[in-house]
């Protein structure tokens, strides 16, 4: 095994380590949004019922996401801790449980997609071509999820030993594959079948499969780490206890995504279908200025974690700081596009007038909170670097289940749609508030005020 005493993690100069870890991770999650939105306009090409269906599964989708992150920030943390501190061999145990941990997050969700699709949509929608639609893209991209969790987790185990040009390359195999055969499959072009909003989710599915072999391919052949089958089959679970410590706490609060966006779905359908398609193209827009300060992110916290074994306290202030100044960058650039192109930004969607109505004052409402955001994505990757997940989770419900979705039913009673987009910023206020008071508390706990 490589000496990690010259890890980079522990000697680059911080700004050039930063860009290093980040960049590939921000580029791969670019595209990864991009990705997204192109899937959403083939599918808006089918129509607004279609459109709207992919967005009544968001949530579903989001929890897929929710349980494989989650589950990888447990893994990427303790893994780069445990090579910050020289224990190889934990080091590997951790990366063989983490596959085998992969195996049962794709059992639990080929479960719910035999099961639980047709009351999950039906409950979000009176349509029933919005209903039919969306059991169909659901029914794909539950019962064939084992690329996304096995997609996600090679990937981390890439990022937590530095190689994050590598796991780049894995999702930036997923993402082209995915773009490419969204209209071949959609609109059967080049002679293949003409499968409508399945050959959306075949194409998702086919991505991250694609994605998962090319994560597994890079890992046993350019990491370090040291995989056993032995270790995959009979997993140390004292690991698997300390992974979802970090892990599930990262879990829940992503999985709180879920319940404000189903939630919001549910307020938002007592105004139109139209009102849930407007506030599914908000999410796939804002991901592509999210999606680059979570790469940020997701860069970071292998360099925080590392430095804290470690020990190098001025390493970890420097990577806060140039993080910072990065991430509120970003997000102001992002509340530019959205203040200034709104009508632009919808009309990749093929949005009537009758959403250019709805969507243009939302997305310039909503935007408003990008860079209190950035501030608080990075103090949560404190949270995950210093396994602390659990004040994320206290900070995510406040933010979207205490304040987000009650401000927006109460907005909603007003009768007027455009009010009910200003709980986002609310809410955002009230997250950055508590963020603060957390990352204080935490680092000091760590590296306490000299007298």
């Amino acid at each position: 095994m490589e000496d990690f005493k010259e890890n980079k993690m522990g000697v680059m100069p911080i700004k050039k380590l930063v860009i290093s870890m980040s960049v590939p991770m921000m580029i791969s999650m670019l595209v990864q949004a991009l990705y997204n939105i192109v899937d959403s306009v083939f599918v808006a090409r089918i129509g607004e019922d279609a459109l709207t269906a992919v967005t009544v599964i968001f949530p579903l989708q989001n929890l897929m996401i929710a349980v494989g992150s989650g589950t990888g920030v447990g893994v990427n943390a303790f893994l780069s801790r445990s090579l910050g501190e020289k224990n190889f061999k934990i080091a590997n145990k951790t990366a063989n449980s983490a596959l085998l941990l992969s195996f049962f997050n794709f059992i639990l969700f080929l479960i719910i997609g035999m099961t639980a699709i047709s009351p999950f949509v039906y409950s979000q929608s009176e349509s029933q071509s919005v209903r039919a639609y969306g059991i169909e893209y659901g029914s794909i991209v539950c019962c064939f999820s084992f690329g996304i969790f096995f997609q996600i987790m090679l990937e981390r185990l890439l990022q937590s030993t530095g190689r994050t040009v590598l796991s780049m390359a894995s999702q930036l195999t997923g993402a082209i594959i995915n773009t490419i055969l969204d209209p071949l499959l959609i609109f059967g072009l080049l002679g293949f079948p003409k499968l409508g909003i399945a050959g959306a989710a075949y194409a998702t599915v086919i991505g991250q499969t694609t994605a998962a072999i090319t994560g597994l391919i890079l890992n046993l052949k350019k990491n370090e780490l040291d995989f056993s089958l032995k270790e995959i089959i009979f997993p140390d679970f004292k690991i698997i206890k300390k992974i979802y410590s970090v892990g599930l706490p990262s879990i829940l609060m992503i999985s709180i995504g879920s319940v404000m966006t189903y939630s919001m779905n549910l307020i938002l359908k007592t105004f139109s279908d139209t009102a849930t398609a407007v506030f599914g193209c908000y999410f796939k827009l804002q991901s592509f200025v999210f999606m680059p300060v979570f790469g940020l992110n997701n860069g970071t916290v292998p360099v925080l974690a590392y430095n804290l074994g470690a020990r190098h306290q001025d390493r970890i202030k420097d990577t806060l700081k140039f993080t910072l100044k990065l991430a509120v960058s970003i997000m102001l650039f992002g509340l530019a596009i959205f203040e200034t192109i709104p009508s632009m930004l919808l009309s990749l969607f093929d949005a009537s007038e009758n959403m250019l109505s709805i969507g243009v004052p939302a997305l310039r409402t909503i935007a408003i909170h990008f860079p209190l955001a950035a501030v608080s994505i990075v103090l949560i990757s404190v949270f995950q670097a210093f396994s602390k997940s659990m004040y994320s989770f206290v900070v995510s419900i406040c933010r979207q289940l205490v304040v987000l979705i009650p401000a927006a039913y109460l907005l909603s009673l007003t009768g007027v749609l455009s009010n009910v987009w200003w709980s986002f910023p609310l809410a955002e206020t009230v997250a950055i508030t508590l963020n603060i008071i957390f990352f204080k508390k935490v680092y000091y706990s760590e590296f306490p005020k000299k007298e």
